[in-house]
């Protein structure tokens, strides 16, 4: 019955991640109807269901998509530095540190509810989920409470790079700047997806090269000429942090 109850609450959480932001996005012009959601997640996993071919390609698009900005990617602009800031940086550095140290073995992370992303799909960091993390974040931020784990693969294990922190998607960038300072982080979010047309989202049946998070296509108008589904945004806002870096540089690498 707990575990029913997390994934009612959790499903709660992604519904109102549905809910338009309280302001405008930078660089990403409304839908023009907004009464019309673009596809979601779920939707992206019965393709796969479907076309079994299609989840190779999908998950490759969604593994890197961290690599390059291009038009798939938004981020917040760094403000004017404070120490006050610096200090709340800090601060969040601290609690996060000990609270993930454990997991340098990521066999712990593993007994402790994290999930592999991809895991059949190479990657530059493997984000390791725990989704009552993730549910947390739509409501609260604890800094000892990543919503994921970054590893590297290290021959036959993995190697613990950082974290990454998530915040809803309706979030404006002063309610990002609440959890962690825009002036030492930059938040981003995935947007401006276009998802091929039903019963085309096989690796042979979809151009890759116009579609997903790696396509050419960027635009709403072009999508609709493709016949694709358009999603405006993606998953919720998140930004990595690597707190074991010795380069203060390093450690809020944009």
């Amino acid at each position: 019955m707990k575990r029913n109850h997390w994934k009612i609450l959790l499903l709660a959480a992604l519904a109102l991640q549905s809910i338009p932001p309280l302001s405008a996005q930078q660089n990403q012009p409304p839908p023009k109807n907004p009464a019309m959601p673009g596809m979601g997640m779920g939707e992206m996993q019965q393709d796969a269901k479907s076309a079994p071919q299609a989840a190779m390609s999908a998950n490759e698009q969604m593994s890197d998509m961290h690599m390059d900005m291009g038009p798939h990617m938004h981020m917040t602009d760094l403000r004017k530095p404070s120490s006050e800031d610096e200090q709340r940086a800090q601060q969040i550095l601290e609690k996060l540190r000990p609270a993930i140290e454990q997991y340098k073995d990521y066999h712990k992370a593993l007994s402790d509810g994290f999930k592999i992303f991809g895991e059949s799909v190479p990657q530059e960091h493997y984000h390791f989920t725990n989704y009552r993390y993730a549910l947390e974040a739509q409501f609260t931020f604890n800094p000892a409470h990543p919503t994921s784990l970054l590893y590297k693969k290290v021959g036959d294990g993995y190697e613990l790079e950082g974290a990454m922190y998530t915040a809803p998607r309706r979030f404006d960038e002063n309610q990002l700047n609440e959890r962690v300072p825009l002036s030492i982080a930059r938040w981003h979010e995935h947007v401006n997806l276009c998802w091929p047309p039903k019963g085309a989202a096989g690796v042979k049946q979809a151009n890759w090269k116009e579609f997903g998070l790696r396509g050419s296509i960027a635009t709403q108008d072009a999508c609709e000429a493709a016949n694709g589904r358009w999603i405006p945004v993606i998953f919720s806002w998140m930004v990595h942090v690597y707190p074991f870096e010795t380069d203060p540089a390093k450690i809020w690498a944009h």
